[in-house]
């Protein structure tokens, strides 16, 4: 499965630097916790991922930049 704009989508009001709102892998069949319970936005009715890739506190940050840039 295919993710690849998922990580350059606008920052959501429930994303932070230790979460995200949705998956933002770019490939999620490579997450090691993909389908887990209680951490993969794929199973939890809140679509909340706890487990967030290594880079997306890096990622968080440009985006937000960018928000701010454009407000």
């Amino acid at each position: 499965m295919k993710n690849a704009a998922a990580c350059h989508a606008p920052v959501h009001p429930l994303d932070s630097e230790t979460q995200t709102f949705g998956c933002r892998y770019t490939n999620p069949d490579f997450c090691a916790k993909n389908r887990l319970p209680k951490v993969c936005a794929f199973v939890g009715a809140d679509k909340i991922c706890y487990a967030p890739p290594h880079f997306w506190p890096k990622q968080f940050k440009k985006l937000q930049a960018k928000k701010s840039e454009t407000e």
